[in-house]
């Protein structure tokens, strides 16, 4: 005859039993997610991650909600010439602008006349060529990008939570060769080209 308490507590136990099996399985698909184990390879799991994380950062919408957040109007390409300004000490010849940016000086020139319109950076004369002029970020250029950077700084705060200063700095490191092996080997692709020689 059917005992529904029994059944109730066999199934009970039987669960209980498969907790440790359910438990090291959910701990193996966050491995294989996160790129630890499961057989992927490392490789392709961090190339996945940032083909990921780019396509979010750079969506319009992230960026329309970024700025706005901090009181800005600039397009993203915008933020990235005055990133790479900063990045130069705030000035810059145009030329070395559009090799940081992987980009053709035309277009960086374009660009400029976009960022002096709203007071972003201006022109300043080189004092080793007279015939050329370098690109300065102006101090309202160079608030707006503290801004920006206070507001992403906090987020990715937000974000990083729970991760220790060890993993980070582990993190950029592995991200800044990639940066360094895109940019030489950009670098490479335009000098067998015949440019940048």
């Amino acid at each position: 005859m059917p005992d529904p308490a029994r059944d109730q507590a066999d199934e009970q136990a039987d669960e209980q039993a498969d907790e440790p099996e359910r438990d090291r399985a959910d701990g193996l698909d966050r491995d294989r997610a996160d790129g630890r184990g499961g057989g992927q390879d490392p490789t392709a799991a961090l190339q996945k991650v940032l083909a990921t994380l780019a396509y979010l950062l750079t969506r319009s919408r992230a960026h329309e909600r970024h700025v706005a957040e901090a009181g800005v109007t600039a397009a993203r390409s915008d933020l990235w010439l005055l990133m790479a300004l900063e990045d130069s000490g705030g000035v810059s010849r145009v030329g070395d602008l559009a090799a940081q940016l992987l980009v053709e000086p035309p277009h960086v020139t374009r660009q400029i006349g976009q960022l002096e319109s709203q007071d972003l950076v201006e022109r300043t004369p080189d004092e080793l060529d007279r015939r050329a002029r370098k690109v300065a970020i102006t101090p309202h250029g160079r608030a707006t990008l503290e801004r920006l950077n206070r507001i992403s700084q906090a987020n990715f705060r937000d974000a990083l939570a729970g991760f220790d200063d060890a993993d980070i700095a582990a993190t950029v490191a592995v991200l800044n060769h990639l940066v360094a092996y895109a940019r030489e080997k950009h670098a490479h692709e335009d000098r067998q080209r015949g440019r940048g020689a």
